[in-house]
C-alpha cells in the first residue's frame, strides 16, 4: 500500500466524489479510480459504497479515514520537524502531560524550560500517560509528565513525587465537615471516575487502589475529564478521588477533604526515550530532577 492511494482515498472521502477529488489531485478521473480499487483490493474489503451516481463511505471506509488521518497528521508533523533540524532553525522539544498535573509546580516547571535556551521550541501537548508512551516512541514528544505506573523497554522513568489523594464532596454533603475520611466511610458512596478512556489510566490507578486494600468502589460514572467529574461532584451525583494539588481549583460548591489512608497516592513520573541521547534532554531531566513538582 503506497502513501498515494491513502492521500487520495483522504481526497475522494472528504468529497465524496471520484470527479471533485479527481480535479483537486490534478489527475484524471480513471487512474484515481482504479487507485482507490487497488486500495479496496489490498484492505479486503470496501471503503466506499456506491450509490446510483454518488458514493458514500462505508462503516470500514470511516474507520480507515480516522486512523489514517491521525496517521498522515503525525507524519507530517514529523516532516516539518525534519525540516526545521536540518535548515538548523529552532529544535522543536515535545512535552505531553496530563492535565491534573498543572495544578501544581508543573507551569513554573515549562516557564524555566522555555527560558532554558532561546533555540528551543517547547510544544506541549495534552496527553494521558499510555498516549504518552506511543508519542515518546513515534517521536512526536521529547518528555511525557504522567501518572500511571507503566513499564515499557523502550522508556526510561523518573518518580518525581508522590502526590497524596483528596477526596472531592458536594458541599452539603454529610462528611463535608471532616477534615478526613477512611476509605471505609465511603465504600457505599457512588464514585466518579475519570479518565473514562483510554485506558488504563489514573481511573484504574484508583480502582486498584481500593483493591489493594480488599474493597470494590461503587462506581457511579466514567467521565474524560477531571473538570466534568468536579461539575458531576457538585450536582451530587456522586464523589471523587482527586490528587490534592487539585484544591488549588476553588470552587465554593466543591470541599476536598484529606484521606485518612496509606497507600493512597498518586506518583507523577517523568518519562522519556532510552535510546535518545539528546544534550537538551539530559538537562531538561537535571532541572526535573532538582525540582519538587
Amino acid at each position: 500500500m503506497e502513501l498515494r492511494q491513502i492521500r487520495y482515498f483522504q481526497c475522494v472521502a472528504r468529497e465524496l466524489s471520484f470527479t471533485k477529488a479527481a480535479r483537486l489531485l490534478h489527475i484524471a478521473q480513471p487512474p484515481l479510480s482504479r487507485q482507490i480499487k487497488m486500495l479496496e483490493e489490498e484492505l479486503g474489503v470496501e471503503v466506499f459504497e456506491r450509490l446510483g451516481r454518488g458514493i458514500q463511505l462505508t462503516e470500514a471506509g470511516r474507520y480507515f479515514l480516522d486512523q489514517t488521518e491521525k496517521m498522515t497528521l503525525r507524519l507530517e508533523e514529523t516532516i516539518n520537524a525534519t525540516r526545521r533540524i536540518g535548515q538548523n532553525d529552532r529544535m522543536w522539544f515535545g512535552v505531553g502531560f496530563v492535565p491534573s498535573t498543572l495544578y501544581g509546580h508543573m507551569p513554573a516547571l515549562i516557564r524555566q524550560l522555555r527560558e532554558m535556551n532561546n533555540q528551543v521550541e517547547i510544544g506541549l501537548v495534552e496527553m494521558t500517560t499510555l498516549q504518552q508512551f506511543d508519542a515518546l516512541k513515534s517521536g512526536r514528544i521529547d518528555i511525557g509528565v504522567g501518572r500511571i505506573l507503566l513499564k515499557d523497554e523502550e522508556i526510561e522513568r523518573l518518580v518525581l513525587t508522590d502526590e497524596p489523594l483528596a477526596l472531592a464532596l458536594p458541599i452539603r454533603h454529610p462528611l463535608a465537615h471532616r477534615r478526613s475520611v477512611k476509605i471505609s466511610d465511603i465504600l457505599n458512596e457512588p464514585l466518579i471516575l475519570y479518565p473514562a478512556r483510554p485506558r488504563p489510566s489514573y481511573a484504574d490507578h484508583v480502582l486498584n487502589l481500593f483493591k489493594q486494600k480488599g474493597h470494590s468502589p461503587v462506581v457511579a460514572q466514567e467521565v474524560n475529564e477531571l473538570q466534568t467529574a468536579i461539575g458531576l461532584v457538585t450536582a451530587g451525583i456522586g464523589v471523587s478521588i482527586v490528587p490534592e494539588s487539585v484544591r488549588r481549583l476553588h470552587r465554593e460548591d466543591v470541599v476536598y477533604i484529606d484521606l485518612d489512608e496509606s497507600g493512597f497516592t498518586s506518583p507523577i513520573m517523568l518519562s522519556w526515550r532510552k535510546n535518545d541521547q539528546s544534550a537538551f534532554l539530559k538537562e531538561v531531566i537535571a532541572l526535573f530532577r532538582q525540582t519538587t513538582i
